[in-house]
């Protein structure tokens, strides 16, 4: 299926409302942790070409999008090898140098350029209807657990989603010189959005749908102690996830029984967050946190020369630059898992999961782990729900749990005893049941999300009747749930969820 840049005439500027500024103090004597990090050798995966040390996008099939020396775009996998990466033969701009790119979701990233904002997606390079409103000047992105895109821009911050980019203002002005920004739970424990502004840290929580409330809050800080840095640890069961704060002294880390300081062996100084991992450099050492465990890991021979962090994915795979030479490091190589992403809503209860095996040898078994249960699976394509008689994937239906926040893992088992995991937490959060029809509930999204690229008259694929919604409804409905499309940003979970049941139910007309 392809992508049409221009989107619906609902995809433009707009401004979001401040609706409460107020400060919020903390406690200052602080819990104290001194972790002792475990030596590891980490697994290294070279980049197959010179990488420029601004900041790229990994994904969570391990590889990436990344500007290379010479300032062009390039689609790196895991394996080394080069990825399809092309400009859309819609696009009414050409992409000038590279200037950096910033994740947007699980699949998209935002690429700055000399000549203005594009969108990675599904090996396309894409100029989106909202470019000429923002232009140069990203700072940094983020992704609340609500969905939304948070970026941090010279000229404010900026929210975007369902193909709409809006700013959040503070008594009618612009948020600017905001210096780091991370996803994580606000002090009600909603879904928040955190920001380094003008040497102090805020938080914005939503109210509704068009309206904010900021917090402006004093993290604990010793004496002569300031904030550098932000990242955030995505949610799991138990946890609603984590803010941590990198200060000129130590680290500072916030989840739901408040702050705590972390001293490290050497005084940090730079920190990357994705999924339940964190990465840190000190002044000798690249350190890995891993939430799940609560472990400390030390990478060995990773500190030499000049460093800079490109990207981190949810795995605890990290991209780095030593000395001009750029590299992927993990812990220990890792199963990859399609179809379910790290912190995925799922809204209807059938989802076709695969997973992809690390180089090497072929493990001798391979289980996927729900809860208390194992489910054995034989490759070599890995489906959770096994495979139909003509060899397509079946879904697997996750009915018979109770709405909540779950940890899907597969994992490898290999001859000499060892195995190799990749855990994703979700959220399942069925909506109620009920027969959908083409003409009440799925054609007003095709009017307002799909129409404009999805007719006769583009280049794109043709949707625009009942019939061909119904012939391509396998396609929609997967390309929608892995927010590959609409090519303006991914549509409200409601809406995904009505999709898919409308496809699963007999795609009625």
């Amino acid at each position: 299926m392809r992508i049409h840049p221009r989107a619906s005439a609902s995809a433009v500027l707009s401004l979001f409302s401040l609706v409460v500024l107020g400060a919020c103090g903390e406690d200052r004597s602080l819990p104290l942790d001194k972790p002792e990090p475990t030596p590891f050798q980490p697994v290294q995966v070279p980049a197959v070409t010179a990488l420029a040390p601004v900041s790229g996008f990994a994904d969570q099939a391990g590889g990436g999008v990344f500007a290379t020396a010479s300032r062009e775009l390039v689609r790196l996998r895991l394996d080394g090898a080069y990825g399809a990466l092309e400009p859309h033969p819609d696009n009414e701009a050409a992409a000038g140098g590279v200037l950096g790119v910033f994740r947007l979701g699980p699949h998209s990233a935002l690429v700055e350029t000399q000549t203005g904002l594009f969108m990675a997606e599904s090996g396309w390079l894409i100029a989106p209807p909202w470019r000429d409103a923002l232009g140069q000047g990203v700072l940094a992105t983020a992704q609340s657990a609500d969905g939304a895109v948070w970026l941090a821009h010279t000229r404010g911050l900026f929210r975007l989603q369902e193909g709409t980019l809006a700013e959040l203002k503070v008594d009618g002005a612009s948020v600017k010189a905001i210096t780091a920004l991370a996803a994580a739970p606000s002090p009600e424990n909603l879904p928040g959005v955190w920001f380094l502004h003008e040497g102090g840290l805020s938080v914005a929580v939503a109210l509704s749908t068009a309206h904010y409330r900021v917090h402006t809050t004093s993290a604990p800080l010793a004496e002569g102690e300031s904030l550098q840095a932000l990242a955030g640890i995505g949610p799991a069961v138990g946890t609603a996830g984590e803010l941590w704060a990198l200060t000129n002294q130590s680290l500072l880390r916030r989840g739901k029984d408040g702050w705590r300081r972390v001293e490290l062996p050497e005084t940090p100084q730079r920190l990357m967050g994705s999924g339940r991992f964190l990465w840190v450099k000190t002044g000798g050492s690249l350190l890995q946190y891993d939430a799940d465990a609560n472990v400390w890991r030390a990478a060995r021979d990773a500190s030499a020369g000049d460093f800079h962090f490109l990207a981190a994915d949810e795995s605890g795979s990290v991209w780095v630059q030593q000395g001009g030479v750029s590299v992927a490091l993990s812990h220990v190589l890792v199963p990859r898992l399609r179809g379910l992403y790290q912190g995925m809503q799922l809204v209807n209860d059938g989802l076709v999961v695969r997973a992809v095996m690390p180089p090497g040898g072929a493990p001798e078994s391979v289980v996927y782990k729900l809860g208390n249960s194992e489910i054995p699976t034989e490759g070599p394509d890995y489906s959770l729900g096994g495979l139909e008689a003509d060899g397509t994937h079946r879904a697997y239906s996750f009915a018979s749990l109770e709405a909540g926040r779950y940890v899907l893992s597969v994992v490898a088992r290999y001859a000499d005893g060892s195995e190799a995991q990749r855990s994703v937490p979700f959220d399942y959060a069925p909506v109620a049941s009920g027969p959908l029809s083409w003409d009440k509930d799925i054609r007003p999204i095709h009017e307002a999300r799909c129409r404009n690229c999805h007719n006769s008259s583009s280049a794109a694929r043709s949707l625009d009747s009942y019939e061909l919604w119904r012939a391509n409804a396998p396609i929609i409905t997967e390309a929608v749930r892995d927010q590959r499309m609409p090519a303006d940003g991914p549509m409200d979970p409601e809406l995904i969820s009505r999709i898919q049941r409308w496809a699963s139910s007999g795609a009625r007309p």
